[in-house]
């Protein structure tokens, strides 16, 4: 296994409550009342939908997709879904710093370092709003690829703090079986002072429709009992899953770099969730195209030559 490498789900597709738009030779996130699911690929007009996409709309009364049957891949909710404190470069779009507000892997002139983390509030380096939660959430949606899934990501509170509950009592009320229950991905509004009366949407995990909870632990009970008779090891799985996600200082490749436009919305409340898309290569960001403030590398860069001419 190549150090240094985070071995994550093999990801088959996106899952997304909004798009982006070009609007004055910039390009701004849109929030949506729907979920949208992606391919990996992208066509000058945007990604391309996968196929499910459309197939999920056919059934009555989806013709806004609203809700998404899935399972989860592991018993352990942490690695369902990884929460931490993440701090972008505002040009590369690559990361920087994440931390869980104890520690944090950061690269800095010296290297990848192993820092206190105060959170943003108390963190120089986050003013601005430059440092926010972010969460990334795989699911399996249909039964032709079982250990492939599709990947959603926010910066929303809400959808975090309600996805990691979700999560931590399934497990616990399942007896450990979490990644049997038949669950779905739902998509939620409320009003809040801060979004002035307006909706604002975030992603929710329940037992499928048509089931009680009790019938949801029953089926995964079933499936359980077939997995093992068939020799699938959830146990060993999961334990591949975390050696995997700790060989990587950070999950995000340089394939990634486009991230950041999901830090750096435009006047968007904090409360909100604010769709993960990606830039073409090469590309600035939208921080970089609005603000005139030195990225983070400048600012190591420039605190370099500080030191070397004194």
């Amino acid at each position: 296994m190549i150090k240094g490498l985070a071995i994550t789900p093999p990801i088959l597709g996106r899952i997304s409550i909004g798009t982006v738009m070009e609007k004055n030779g910039k390009r701004l996130p849109v929030k949506d009342d729907q979920f949208t699911i992606t391919t990996q690929a992208q066509s000058r007009e945007g990604w391309i939908n996968h196929p499910l996409n459309e197939e999920l709309r056919r059934k009555p009364g989806n013709d806004k997709l609203r809700s998404i049957p899935v399972r989860v891949l592991f018993n352990e909710p942490d690695l369902n879904l990884r929460a931490e404190y993440s701090l972008f470069d505002r040009q590369s779009g690559r990361p920087v710093c994440m931390g869980n507000g104890e520690t944090c892997r950061r690269i800095t002139e010296n290297g990848m370092q192993t820092l206190p983390c105060p959170s943003p509030d108390g963190c120089e380096l986050a003013a601005g709003g430059a440092c926010k939660p972010y969460g990334r959430l795989n699911v399996s949606i249909g039964d032709e690829d079982e250990l492939g899934s599709f990947i959603f990501r926010t910066t929303g509170f809400n959808s975090i703090r309600c996805l990691s509950a979700r999560l931590s009592y399934y497990q616990a009320v399942s007896g450990n079986l979490l990644a049997c229950l038949p669950l779905e991905l739902r998509l939620r509004g409320k009003s809040t002072t801060m979004s002035h009366r307006s909706p604002i949407y975030y992603v929710d995990l329940t037992v499928r429709e048509g089931l009680t909870l009790e019938g949801a632990i029953a089926q995964a009970r079933e499936l359980d009992a077939r997995r093992k008779t068939g020799g699938y090891d959830q146990e060993a799985l999961d334990a591949a899953a975390s050696l995997g996600f700790r060989n990587g200082a950070f999950e995000e490749s340089e394939e990634d770099a486009g991230l950041a436009e999901e830090f750096f919305p435009v006047a968007v409340s904090e409360n909100d969730d604010v769709l993960a898309t990606t830039l073409e290569s090469g590309k600035p960001s939208i921080a970089s195209l609005l603000s005139n403030k030195p990225s983070l590398r400048e600012k190591l860069h420039n605190k370099v030559i500080s030191s070397t001419d004194m």
